[in-house]
């Protein structure tokens, strides 16, 4: 049977990272990034000009809290089977950014993104347009207009076409876009196919949209997918079901909500997770030297 202590410390994991979060202005968004994945992941976060300092590890039940200023654009996925030294240098399976922990480019497909524009309102999506290589959901909250959750809750890895399929030791790691494998105007939305009235739905992007119906499935897919909203808050999950109670950073307080619309939260003080961080310390010694 598994040291209570130790599992209280498994379910309060969470909050640990989240606690760090320095103090907001008004002038900023927060956006609460969730690891529900089974093992490790090295989100990629990017403004769109500026490719620098965006990367970092998250295990399995840890968030981490980024802040954004008003008219920020940016990217954020996730990169997988990574594994880098203590330098920070390194490669990844799915996702890579260069070669460093902090991006120094775009994330190389196959990677399912989640793309803002922040500005009055915000516009938000999650695109599998560069291929799929984990669960995204996007959550906005606090906020008011549309507001609906977005993204791809199914494991296209699962139903990829073998054509699309990208492979490590056998095993399916991500699904590629009908773009990159074939790299045709048809799939690609370019040349005489460079408009939303000539690029239609192929049997490939009909096959994303099946699994992911709340997801970009390929360049001109934008009445089913892009969402907008007002002065929100964001959770970006990872292998997050809706239905999951998500904790997130908001108005300096700690709230949590299920993911399923619902507006209701418990707001917990900054403080009085300062104190538990400081219980936890103690139960850490306990374990140690016991």
């Amino acid at each position: 049977m598994a040291n209570p202590v130790s599992k209280l410390l498994t379910h309060l994991l969470f909050f640990i990272v989240i606690t760090s979060v320095p103090e907001l202005s008004e002038s900023t968004k927060t956006f609460t990034i969730v690891n529900y994945c089974k093992e490790t992941i090295w989100p990629g976060l990017t403004h769109s000009e500026n490719f620098s300092k965006g990367g970092f590890a998250l295990k399995p039940s840890q968030s981490a809290v980024y802040t954004a200023p008003d008219g920020w654009s940016g990217r954020i996925w996730a990169r997988t089977g990574c594994n880098f030294d203590k330098d920070g240098n390194g490669k990844c399976q799915t996702g890579a950014c260069g070669t460093s922990i902090n991006c120094t480019v775009p994330g190389s497909p196959p990677a399912t993104i989640a793309e803002f524009t922040l500005g009055e309102p915000d516009y938000y999506d999650v695109s599998l347009v560069n291929g799929f290589n984990l669960p995204i959901a996007v959550k906005a909250v606090n906020g008011s207009g549309n507001c609906s959750t977005v993204g791809c809750d199914g494991d296209l890895k699962q139903k990829c076409p073998s054509e699309l399929a990208l492979k490590e030791n056998d095993k399916v790691i991500a699904c590629k876009s009908a773009c990159d494998v074939f790299n045709t105007d048809e799939y690609c939305c370019r040349g005489m196919y460079g408009n939303p009235v000539a690029c239609l739905p192929t049997n490939y992007s009909k096959s994303f949209k099946q699994v992911c119906p709340a997801a970009y499935s390929y360049a001109y897919d934008d009445p089913t997918s892009i969402t907008t909203c007002s002065g929100a808050d964001f959770i970006v999950t990872f292998c997050g079901s809706r239905n999951q109670t998500v904790c997130y950073y908001h108005d300096k307080q700690l709230a949590c909500n299920g993911f399923n619309g619902s507006n209701s939260f418990k707001a917990i003080s900054h403080s009085w997770w300062t104190l538990m961080l400081a219980l936890l310390f103690m139960f850490n010694l306990l374990i140690t030297f016991s």
